[in-house]
């Protein structure tokens, strides 16, 4: 079995399943397990690395989207010479990987030609049904049942520990902040099953903008900036950002010193096994006196920062 993957959180299931020496060819964002770093990368993105401001990667997002209909390319010749059995791509998102349509299209014209699996999960089931549609792809369903049974078994241990708590704090998980976007899909989930609620998330649908007029009436206790792509170092900047909004030291969150950045391009943007470790991280966050070994975890190896200003407020 030759493997190509065409998004991250594809990559990191490959991975969690065992089958690294089956993937031949990777996406230009795959970066975990480390040992698929040194991947052919198939797909190219324009201004991927080019450290522009939130705002200019929404509008170049938005333009490049209407102009083009997508906003990446594949190097057809790499990917021939690469001679795929299967090639793991997406439905779900434009803007995160690319489409399935474009994929199908010129996987028809390769060799054999290579199946062609859509990833598409809008829910914690959902990741962990396509879990088992690579593995069952792969020839390794056992090892997919295995670790969905695995990764099932944390979800539900955190589920109930967070049941007994009769205190949930209202949760705003950020996934962009110029302009400002809720999060949709698995993230309000997540939220939910850690012990809170995401006033302003789209659980099983996709993230929106929204007006900053909606976060000031929510009145979140709680700021998750999960920013979709970025890590914690360059979410960093947007919080400076969203600092500057108007009335943002009336929420409660600010007043109250409780926000926090996570590494979303890591972990609660990719809907592959970490988000597992997602989900943990966002337990400690909400509960950090029921989840201590989560709270520990993630400040040792600076998943998560609790947000400060420059001048330390």
């Amino acid at each position: 079995m030759r493997i190509v993957s065409l998004l991250p959180a594809a990559t990191e299931i490959v991975g969690a399943l065992g089958l690294l020496e089956e993937l031949v060819g990777v996406s230009h964002e795959c970066d975990y397990p480390p040992a698929a770093r040194g991947r052919p990368r198939v797909t190219h993105c324009p201004i991927h690395g080019a450290g522009l401001s939130s705002a200019a990667v929404d509008e170049w997002v938005r333009e490049t989207l209407h102009g083009n209909g997508t906003l990446y390319t594949i190097d057809d010749e790499l990917l021939r010479q690469l001679r795929p059995d299967l090639i793991l791509t997406q439905k779900l998102c434009d803007v995160c990987a690319v489409g399935y349509g474009t994929v199908a299209r010129l996987a028809a014209t390769l060799p054999g030609p290579p199946q062609v699996l859509n990833l598409e999960p809008s829910s914690l089931a959902g990741i962990f049904d396509d879990i088992r549609a690579v593995a069952e792809a792969c020839g390794v369903s056992a090892r997919g049942e295995e670790l969905v049974a695995q990764l099932t078994g944390r979800v539900e241990a955190i589920r109930s520990r967070a049941a007994s708590i009769g205190y949930r704090p209202r949760c705003f998980l950020m996934e962009w902040v110029d302009p400002p976007f809720c999060a949709g899909h698995w993230g309000p989930e997540l939220v939910e099953i850690a012990g809170g609620c995401d006033p302003l998330g789209r659980e099983h649908r996709p993230s929106i903008q929204i007006g900053w007029e909606e976060v000031l009436n929510a009145a979140p206790e709680i700021i998750v900036l999960a920013l979709c792509g970025y890590n914690v170092a360059r979410a960093r900047q947007d919080f400076e950002l969203l600092r500057s909004f108007p009335e943002f030291d009336s929420l409660p969150a600010a007043r109250n010193n409780r926000i926090y950045i996570v590494d979303a391009s890591a972990f609660f943007a990719r809907p592959g096994p970490r988000i597992v470790d997602s989900l943990e991280l966002l337990a400690g966050i909400l509960h950090p006196e029921e989840f201590r070994e989560f709270v520990s975890r993630g400040s040792h190896d600076h998943r998560v920062v609790r947000a400060k200003g420059q001048n330390g407020k």
